[in-house]
């Protein structure tokens, strides 16, 4: 669960958020182990139009992680972002298009307490899929990720609905 408060400044190409997300993540492998994270976060979303047809997205977030059993954790996280409409010139009503990303994911510190350490790198996605724009601050989207870190990697794929208000 993530919400957050944006604020659009004007005659400028960013948005900034400030947020809050509650996570329950499941233990890799056979395990049913899950551990609870509440994360509150800012970030910058910068768009940017190149061409006629490619929609290109910056975000930079940081967040501030409270990790059940561990120490208060940074993460810095930068995704790029691109959707390209390929029945239509723009992204409007009733385009489908093609949506890719890749976020890295990097901790603010290594030490979680008690002894325990990680990597600075944290994880990497790749990203690919379809859209299809309902409305014009509707959209639904399916596709496929890949996650890496160090030690693991996972596929899965993804069903998502985008809404603005």
């Amino acid at each position: 669960m993530r919400g957050g408060l944006t604020y659009a400044p004007r005659h400028a190409n960013v948005t900034f958020t400030l947020g809050y997300a509650n996570i329950t993540t499941g233990a890799y492998g056979s395990s049913d182990a899950t551990t609870s994270e509440s994360r509150i976060y800012q970030e910058a979303l910068v768009p940017v139009k190149v061409g006629s047809r490619f929609y290109v997205n910056n975000r930079f977030r940081f967040e501030q992680r409270f990790v059940e059993n561990q120490d208060l954790r940074t993460r810095y996280r930068y995704n790029l972002m691109l959707n390209v409409p390929l029945n239509k010139a723009n992204l409007e009503e009733n385009a489908v298009y093609l949506a890719l990303y890749n976020e890295i994911f990097i901790n603010g510190q290594q030490n979680i307490g008690d002894g325990r350490t990680v990597e600075y790198f944290d994880r990497n996605r790749a990203y690919a899929g379809l859209g299809y724009v309902i409305k014009q601050d509707l959209r639904l989207q399916l596709g496929y990720m890949n996650q890496k870190t160090d030690n693991w990697g996972k596929n899965q794929l993804q069903v998502g609905l985008h809404h603005s208000f």
